[in-house]
């Protein structure tokens, strides 16, 4: 244990603790809404996608079709606040020194972390109200409202594995390559998990790869809410745990060796 963990364990009343958890998570969100240049696309882009494809291009394909892509534009969407909210400020803050000087404050070691898988919650919360909202008024999906909970639910915990992911990746590299690199995991995961086009259409050496993403374990979770995929869940479940372990393990263990 560090001198600051020490001091922070061993001093501070467990109120104060929780009270610099709460100050940390709201800081971060105040921070990113600050910050519509960055926040809004993140937002929109998946809406502007299930508006295209889900919506305008679907409704020749019945109401199903707009159900289905609700689903996985929902988790593309998710994939977003986790990979760039996370990674690329992280790699930011590195480099910036803020990371070193947060480490240097009087506060739980975990609030920083903490307060940015919030942010990254809450994003994904917002992303998947814009895309419900547009499903029911403009794709006419008929949903009940345990099913629109659910996906809810599965955006706004489905983050956490990218957010992992986005951590590890914003401790291996410089705060000016992280946007770049992260697009090349972005857009060919969402591609090869079957988000923007079902993976019966895929080839099939994409179809047989595909349960190697967390993006399509989330899809699975994410079509099961919507009622579009039946059978047992808890594979998905467990994978996506794992997988989020694994890289907060491998991120936080660079982050102690190199900061």
């Amino acid at each position: 244990m560090s001198v600051t963990e020490l001091a922070t364990t061993s001093i501070m009343p467990r109120s104060r603790i929780i009270g610099a958890y709460l100050e940390e998570a709201r800081s971060e969100c105040l921070r990113y809404m600050r910050a519509p240049g960055f926040m809004l696309p993140i937002m929109l882009f998946p809406a502007m996608f299930y508006l295209l494809f889900g919506v305008l291009m679907a409704k020749s394909n019945g109401v199903d079709a707009a159900r289905y892509l609700l689903a996985s534009y929902g988790v593309f969407g998710v994939m977003s606040p986790g990979l760039f909210g996370f990674g690329v400020s992280l790699a930011l803050e590195r480099d910036g020194g803020l990371l070193t000087f947060k480490r240097a404050l009087p506060m739980p070691p975990g609030a920083y972390l903490l307060g940015k898988m919030l942010m990254a919650m809450a994003a994904a919360t917002v992303v998947i109200l814009l895309l419900l909202v547009m499903a029911l008024l403009l794709g006419h999906v008929t949903l009940s409202l345990t099913q629109a909970g659910a996906l809810l639910l599965t955006g706004m915990l489905g983050v956490l594995p990218f957010c992992a992911l986005g951590m590890f990746v914003g401790t291996l590299i410089k705060g000016q390559g992280a946007p770049g690199m992260l697009q090349l995991i972005y857009l060919p995961m969402s591609f090869m998990s079957g988000l923007w086009f079902p993976l019966p259409m895929l080839p099939k050496f994409l179809q047989q790869i595909a349960p190697v993403w967390p993006s399509y374990h989330l899809d699975q979770l994410a079509l099961a809410a919507v009622g579009m995929r039946q059978g047992t869940l808890l594979p998905h479940v467990l994978t996506l745990f794992g997988f989020t372990v694994v890289f907060l393990l491998l991120a936080a263990r660079r982050l102690r060796r190199y900061g």
